[in-house]
């Protein structure tokens, strides 16, 4: 049997239409969504708010088990209650409801995970086994009320082992976590871009969740790679409405059997080159059924992790200055409370004042964003899921870092350093690049990630871009939070001009921007 790492099938190339450029269709999609100055203003619509679709699920039929009870801070002594209260907590502080926003026609409720445009494309579900503290069958998270829904009693865990292709993390588990998102909900705003966004969102709660479970004694198990029919399926949604973006195995830490070692996150899919002419609103749709898995009897999950010998930073420019980013961790206080605190008041910054931030505040925010083995001794996981870290590249454009020359950046995330590539403030390009938001000129320090598509899809198929674009959502969203428990402002952005980005920072041209993080200095009265 082949190794599902590195079985990688392809269809046969018939371009067709198109330019003698052979390119799959995640990158023709990455190509056909970018923004450029001379399109980019044709593309804007008025929105119509009447045919925004809802921002949350309703079932007709189901069972609702309330979870608003066991979010009092106190302890129960009862074993069952305190089951529940960790489980309550946990789905709160990955996706509940923290704030409100009084609007005349009607009030908007923000989540513990950032969205783009508030739209919140994304659903929980969770898969209940028997033997674990939920009667076994099928839930929906229901974010309004922070009730679970049973929506279906039946026994299900066997198929979605099946539709996981037996991932090892299963096999012990009692719960699960399906990710999935509204594609719609984005698509409604951004239209075919909404791909990108939705998966970056994705990201955020995944960063969520990761970080929610070390406070509560659970460890997520990532599992980005499934056979995306069967899932579906297996959740009773509608592929053209909703699809699966990610399920995890919810192991119990304070279970001996569910203490497991890491274990594999992805697989790879087939490479579609032979697709048809599409115009635009065809995009978004065409792009999720190019990177799905279909069933295979050969693919399954390795049993282990495979090790990546001798992983080196990927860029180490001649004669640049390399400055350490070794740093302190940014501590979070006993039983982790100020995490949860954290993850529970944060709000993306809407306004800078152009004031600076500190270097050793930068160096905080990468050693917790990227050295998450610093943080063991907090009893975090030092090890959290990621599809494949190694195809992310990470560059900070500095404006106004005390103790650093304004310039360009590559972060040596192995090394822990920064190097330095372009020797310049560029407050007034960044305004431009990021679509002439304030948030770029009046930033200390903007975090770009990038990958090179090429190179991923040639490891996981098309499928890559999906993998891409939740590991920088992940990634995104330590950001955020490290940002606010140091009381800095942050924010995320998704709309950029793409081929700008590299031609004004000096970028590598293979280096595709996936992500932009804004940080700096929020008024007073602050930021939301």
């Amino acid at each position: 049997m082949i190794p599902a790492c590195v079985r990688i099938k392809e269809k046969q190339v018939r371009l067709g239409w198109m330019s003698d450029m052979e390119l799959s269709f995640a990158q023709h999609y990455h190509e056909r969504t970018k923004y450029a100055p001379q399109t980019l203003a044709t593309k804007s619509r008025a929105l119509d708010f009447s045919q925004q679709p809802a921002l949350y699920k309703d079932y007709k039929l189901g069972t609702a088990l309330d979870l608003k009870p066991y979010l009092d801070g106190e302890s129960f002594d009862n074993p069952e209650a305190s089951q529940w209260q960790r489980l309550s907590r946990l789905l709160y502080c990955t996706y509940g409801i923290t704030g409100m926003v009084p609007y005349v026609d009607a009030p908007f409720y923000m989540r513990a995970a950032p969205s783009a445009g508030g739209l919140y494309p994304a659903e929980l579900y969770l898969i209940a086994r028997e033997g674990s503290i939920l009667p076994a069958g099928l839930y929906n998270y229901q974010v309004a009320t922070h009730s679970l829904l049973r929506f279906w009693d039946s026994h299900v865990w066997s198929s979605l082992q099946s539709a996981c292709l037996w991932h090892p993390a299963l096999e012990q588990a009692k719960l699960a976590v399906i990710v999935t998102a509204v594609f719609m909900r984005s698509a409604w705003r951004y239209e075919d871009r909404a791909y990108r966004r939705i998966f970056l969102d994705c990201g955020h709660v995944l960063g969520n969740l990761a970080l929610a479970a070390s406070i509560h004694d659970y460890r997520p198990h990532l599992i980005a790679g499934f056979v995306d029919a069967q899932l579906n399926q297996l959740l009773y949604v509608d592929p053209e409405q909703e699809g699966a973006i990610a399920a995890l195995a919810l192991a119990d830490l304070l279970s001996v059997e569910q203490n497991l070692p890491p274990t594999p996150t992805v697989l790879p899919s087939e490479t579609d080159y032979d697709y048809p002419h599409l115009i635009e609103g065809q995009l978004l749709p065409y792009c999720h059924h190019a990177t799905e898995i279909v069933a295979d009897p050969e693919m399954v999950y390795p049993d282990q992790v495979e090790l990546c010998q001798g992983i080196q930073d990927k860029y180490n420019f001649p004669f640049c200055l390399k400055v350490s980013a070794k740093s302190l961790p940014i501590e979070w206080g006993a039983a982790l409370r100020g995490l949860e605190e954290t993850l529970l008041k944060r709000r993306s910054t809407r306004r800078y004042t152009g004031g600076g931030i500190a270097f050793s505040e930068l160096s905080s925010l990468l050693d917790f964003t990227y050295q998450p083995q610093h943080y063991l001794n907090q009893n975090l996981d030092g090890a959290p899921d990621f599809c494949d870290l190694n195809l992310i590249e990470t560059f900070v454009v500095v404006s106004e870092v005390t103790g650093l020359d304004s310039g360009c950046y590559y972060y040596a995330v192995h090394q822990n350093e920064l190097r330095q590539i372009r020797f310049k403030n560029f407050r007034r390009e960044l305004h431009y690049l990021c679509l002439q938001q304030d948030l770029g000129r009046d930033a200390a320090a903007v975090v770009f990630h990038t990958a090179d598509l090429e190179a991923a899809i040639a490891r996981y198929g098309d499928r890559a871009y999906r993998y891409l674009h939740l590991d920088a959502g992940h990634l995104g969203q330590r950001l955020n939070l490290a940002a606010i428990r140091l009381g800095l402002g942050v924010s995320g952005i998704g709309g950029f001009f793409d081929d700008l980005v590299n031609e004004v920072l000096g970028l590598p041209p293979d280096e595709a921007v996936l992500y932009i993080t804004t940080l700096g200095r929020p008024p007073e009265s602050g930021s939301m």
